[in-house]
């Protein structure tokens, strides 16, 4: 079965898409590799950010991690400072 998770977007990812909140549609199982070539395919200006993290429930994933409809999914922009 098909569903969407809500990702929040911050700093130049939300600037990108000129949304702080993007609806994905992803299938049973997909994982957060996934979920970031779904994201690529959807707002192409997103695959040339270098860095670019994404967090889920609150804590950094990795690519293979299974995501579920009701999780928390964050972008996570690279920061700068002097």
């Amino acid at each position: 079965m098909d569903s969407s998770v809500s990702v929040l977007l911050f700093g130049i990812t939300r600037d990108l898409t000129g949304q702080s909140t993007v609806s994905v549609p992803l299938s049973e199982g997909a994982s957060v590799g996934d979920l970031l070539s779904q994201l690529h395919q959807n707002y192409p200006p997103l695959a040339e950010i270098r860095s670019l993290l994404i967090a889920v429930n609150g804590e950094y994933a990795e690519p293979e991690q299974l995501l579920a409809h009701h999780d928390e999914i964050a972008l996570i922009p690279p920061v700068s400072g002097g």
